[in-house]
């Protein structure tokens, strides 16, 4: 079979698993029934796997010395907005393709897309990964590197059962390994990215503060007024600026986002809660951020998790030189992904647009999945 017949082939195939993926309920921590039917696809395609919980490891060694390529997507999903305009597991799609094409005043048949709940966020890229990683596995196309599938499970909650439990375990980066380790040189994680190449991303700290005063009559003017205090801290960090500068994302961005005092209006509250958004770069650790604020706050700070840090392309990568060879646009992503549980040199793109997920009436093209396995197929050799 030719390459333009091949493809085709693997395009058609990969759309029919994606509505089938999105037929079947997976929210993060209850991913089983997806990834056994994935386990059966993979089956009755002769892909050799293994399965640790709800992931899948399939990996073509050509030799041990090359350079290891991890493509990487989850399967799990958000749960679905009850605004939903079509089934979000089985939907009609005559009236799924009119919902879609009136939203984005364009014509759609029920052929040119596929919708549900995971269709865009992440299946697109689940299915296209394993398309190119088909192509390679297959037909005799040999490829220029060892590539490893890896399809995880609670991505979307940060669950300790997805990623995070396989790095360092099962996969880490070239040099880090122990025995029974696959190692990794190169990763792309697969995200509704437009097939840009995310060459960095902003990870996420949320802290909660208290600001604790004493109770008093409001009209004796008795007490400490926590509320007072703690506006004294958002002032302080409305202020602030961490010093290191990102190339690639700027500054950390920080916002307070929520606050909570008072039992009465004549009682002076003892207690303030507020919550801080920060959207850190690679140029600080989170526990780096959480220790500065502290520093200027009289208000008690805690991190709800320091382990959802900043992740960027390294200098001078091999990643990066591939996809300005295809002319591919590099960008600076505001999203987390299972990009921050790994080590290795990586960049973050899939099919899709990021701007359909966690949204109602989710869905992806098929001319999206089909140049999503073309790009992956190109970067890969490139590489």
């Amino acid at each position: 079979m030719d390459k333009t017949a091949y493809i085709k082939m693997l395009t058609d195939e990969a759309v029919g698993l994606l509505k089938e993926m999105t037929a079947i309920p997976s929210p993060s921590f209850n991913e089983a029934e997806v990834c056994t039917y994935l386990c059966r696809w993979m089956d009755g395609k002769g892909i050799s796997y293994r399965r640790s919980g709800n992931n899948i490891i399939a990996g073509h060694i050509v030799a041990p010395e090359h350079k290891t390529l991890m493509l990487c997507a989850h399967i799990d999903t958000v749960s679905p907005s009850p605004e939903y305009s079509f089934d979000p597991y089985k939907p009609e799609y005559n009236e799924a393709a009119r919902v879609i094409g009136d939203a984005n005043k364009t014509e759609y048949s029920p052929e040119d897309i596929v919708a549900g709940l995971g269709s865009n966020d992440d299946g697109a890229s689940v299915v296209a990964m394993t398309a190119a990683y088909r192509y390679f596995c297959e037909n005799g196309q040999e490829p220029p590197l060892n590539l490893v599938l890896v399809l995880t499970c609670e991505e979307e909650r940060s669950g300790s059962n997805g990623m995070t439990g396989l790095w360092g375990k099962e996969l880490c980066a070239r040099g880090e390994g122990t025995d029974g380790c696959t190692e990794i040189d190169f990763a792309i994680v697969g995200e509704p990215t437009g097939m840009k190449a995310a060459s960095a991303e902003r990870g996420l700290l949320v802290i909660d503060a208290t600001a604790h005063g004493i109770s008093g009559h409001a009209a004796r003017n008795e007490g400490r007024n926590a509320l007072y205090m703690a506006l004294e801290d958002i002032d302080r960090l409305r202020k602030h600026d961490f010093s290191r500068i990102s190339a690639r994302m700027g500054r950390v961005n920080l916002n307070v986002t929520q606050i909570n005092a008072g039992t009465a209006h004549n009682v002076i509250p003892d207690r303030c809660d507020f919550v801080i958004d920060i959207r850190p770069t690679e140029k600080y650790t989170n526990e780096e951020i959480l220790k500065e604020l502290q520093e200027i706050c009289t208000s008690g700070l805690k991190a709800r998790n320091l382990s959802n840090r900043s992740s960027a392309t390294e200098e001078d990568s091999p990643l990066q030189k591939a996809a300005e060879a295809l002319g591919i646009e590099t960008f600076s992503s505001p999203t987390t992904s299972d990009w921050m549980r790994i080590t290795c040199d990586a960049v973050k793109m899939g099919p899709g647009e990021s701007s359909r997920s966690h949204r109602k009436d989710e869905y992806v093209l098929v001319s999206e999945i089909e140049t999503g396995i073309r790009t992956y197929i190109e970067f890969i050799n490139r590489l």
